[in-house]
């Protein structure tokens, strides 16, 4: 018996069928399924059902799982203690990302993090924040970046990471004829309004602000829930309207499109976004040191660190 068999043996429970957790630990279906059965042998034990589609663990097979994975967690504490003690920064993080997020600050802060430490083997995942719940509570994910106050969160560990400006993105005739430069919320034309689609916290921030209604711009026979932010610029600028857009995603827009960004009149909304966790273990530090630089990377680029009390935060449900 193994590391590496172990490894194999979680893999096949997690993904239930041998090829995808062959793929998944970049070996070959027939060295996998010789491996399994290797240990199979060794501990005199059927952990695998194999009969039935998907593949089944059995309930010794289940119990041997959760061993394992104590094992391979005691394994990789042991490496984490020896990386401190020899002031080197290392070892793999699993984390979940809402989409209004990491579009954002994967291309540049989490880059950046993972030059200056090219030893940490960052996962990323795109997830709505009920699905970075959810992995969280099954060991899938380390950690997750969510808006926050989120109620079902509530549970796990917060660490803040920033708060961001909520602004509108708007075609020149969706908002009020007034030539303010901010805009008021009873002035905007709620027919008009692109949505991202159900689940998205983004969505719910912006119901929040505004009365929404259905948008009345779209052709008759398209109903369109867009996933991204992005999605949503490209149809302001081809059929007009409004969306809601974050801040960060200003950075990305053409200089001509950044001349559709409107600001809400003071106070300006914002939501707040925090990193959540099950428990500190022994990633722990490789999780700080993320925090601290992605919150050191925006703090002089968002609004907000710059006049605080001239926002109101906005929840995401």
């Amino acid at each position: 018996m193994n590391i590496q068999q172990l490894e194999y043996l979680i893999a096949v429970d997690k993904y239930k069928h041998f090829r995808n957790a062959a793929q998944a630990c970049f070996i070959t279906q027939p060295t996998l399924s010789a491996m399994i059965q290797k240990f199979e042998d060794e501990m005199d034990v059927k952990i695998f059902d194999r009969t039935t589609h998907p593949i089944r663990t059995t309930d010794v097979g289940m119990q041997l799982v959760v061993e394992a994975k104590k094992v391979i967690d005691a394994i990789n504490e042991l490496r984490s203690k020896a990386n401190l003690l020899n002031n080197v920064l290392a070892g793999k993080l699993n984390l979940g990302i809402i989409p209004t997020v990491s579009g954002f600050i994967l291309p540049t802060e989490i880059f950046d993090f993972l030059k200056n430490h090219p030893k940490i083997e960052l996962s990323v995942k795109e997830m709505t924040t009920d699905n970075i719940i959810k992995a969280l509570k099954s060991g899938e994910l380390d950690a997750g970046i969510i808006s926050t106050p989120y109620t079902a969160a509530n549970e796990f560990y917060h660490d803040f990471l920033f708060n961001e400006e909520l602004m509108l993105y708007a075609a020149d005739d969706s908002t009020s004829e007034k030539k303010d430069s901010f805009v008021v919320p009873e002035d905007i034309d709620v027919q008009k309004v692109w949505l991202l689609e159900e689940g998205n916290c983004l969505r719910t921030q912006f119901e929040n602000i505004c009365e929404l209604k259905e948008n009345t711009v779209k052709p008759k026979n398209l109903k369109f829930l867009a996933s991204n932010i992005n999605t949503l610029v490209q149809l302001v600028d081809k059929l007009g309207g409004i969306s809601i857009l974050p801040e960060l995603a200003v950075e990305q827009l053409t200089d001509e499109q950044r001349q559709k960004v409107k600001r809400f009149r003071a106070p300006f909304p914002y939501r707040e976004i925090s990193v959540i966790y099950y428990k500190p273990t022994y990633k722990q530090k490789i999780l700080d040191e993320l925090i601290a630089f992605i919150s050191e990377s925006l703090n002089t680029k968002l609004n907000f660190n710059k006049n605080p009390e001239e926002f109101v935060g906005i929840k995401p449900q």
